[in-house]
Formats: C-alpha cells, structure tokens, sequence
C-alpha cells in the first residue's frame, strides 16, 4: 500500500509542476516581458573618439555585441561618437545623531555627442545618469567598500544601455 500511496504522490506533486510551470509561463508571456536582445542601430560602423572613460571598454564590446564594427578612422563610419567625460560623487546623504555617516549617496554622469561623418556639426551633449543610496557602517568597512564598488560597476552598465537606447533613436541621413 505504501508503494502505490507514494506513486499517486510523486503523480500529483508532477501534474502541480506542470499546472505551476503552464500557469507561469503564459502570465510572464501576457505581462509583456522579453528577454533583452540586440539594439536596432540604424548605422552599422562607428569610430569613437574623445576622452577615454572608464565605460569606455564596455562600451566598445557592447558595440561588438550588437554588430557594430568599430573603424579605426572617422571617414569608413556611418557616425562618430565622441565619449567627453564622465563624473563619479560621493556625498553624505544622511547622518547619525552622534554625527557618524549612515547613507551615501552615489553618482555617476556620462557625457557625449554624436554626428554623421558628412556633417560638420556635432549633436548636443546628452548626458547620461544613475544615483544609487547606500546604507553605511564603519564596523563593516570592508562590506561597504565593495557594495559601493558593485553599485558603481552597476551604475556605468546602466549608462551604457541609455547610450544605446539614445542611440537607437538616431536616425540615418536620407541620401540624394
């Protein structure tokens, strides 16, 4: 009797796996989600110029990633993106009643322009943005150095992804 106790178990607890499974794939599928795929650039070379950034590597494989061939001179691209600076900020954004720092508040700004080769004007700076709060405690110094690190690492992946949405927005020239 066990044995065939069990076998209905194992047979239930499989159809509640599949009715589970069924259920949540047609609720993800219906919310809209999609995984993260290529960005729709309209231009398919670049070359970069300007200041080299500290996203600047990222960048360039995120390029790659996307298909985009990255030219070594501004005349065999379809755009020219020049990277000017980036800022990183640390401020304190609250403190304790004995004065100790309790929250960080962390900033990262990414500045460029862009224009087609056949231009000679380039395009308003945009400057891309993230802000990340942090809680802070001195007894866990080491902890804290590297959330703050991962949370920086995080903010320059963010600017790049903006880099790439904004860049999908740019249009190619129609041609005579």
């Amino acid at each position: 009797m066990p044995s065939i106790r069990s076998n209905l178990l194992y047979r239930s607890s499989a159809k509640a796996t599949l009715i589970f499974t069924l259920v949540f794939t047609f609720a993800l599928s219906a919310c809209g989600f999609q995984l993260r795929g290529n960005a729709d650039l309209s231009f398919k070379t670049l070359y970069i110029e300007g200041k080299t950034l500290a996203i600047s590597k990222e960048l360039k494989r995120s390029f790659k990633t996307n298909g985009i061939q990255l030219v070594d001179s501004a005349e065999g691209a379809d755009l020219l993106l020049e990277m000017m600076n980036e800022v990183n900020e640390k401020r304190i954004l609250s403190l304790s009643g004995g004065g100790l720092v309790r929250e960080f508040e962390l900033n990262y700004h990414a500045s460029f322009r862009t224009r087609a080769p056949s231009d000679p004007l380039w395009s308003a700076v945009q400057t891309v943005q993230s802000r990340r709060d942090f809680s802070y405690n001195d007894n866990a110094l080491l902890g804290k150095a590297d959330e703050e690190a991962r949370l920086n690492a995080d903010m320059r992946s963010d600017a790049i992804r903006e880099i790439l949405r904004r860049l999908t927005a740019i249009k190619p020239a129609v041609k005579n």
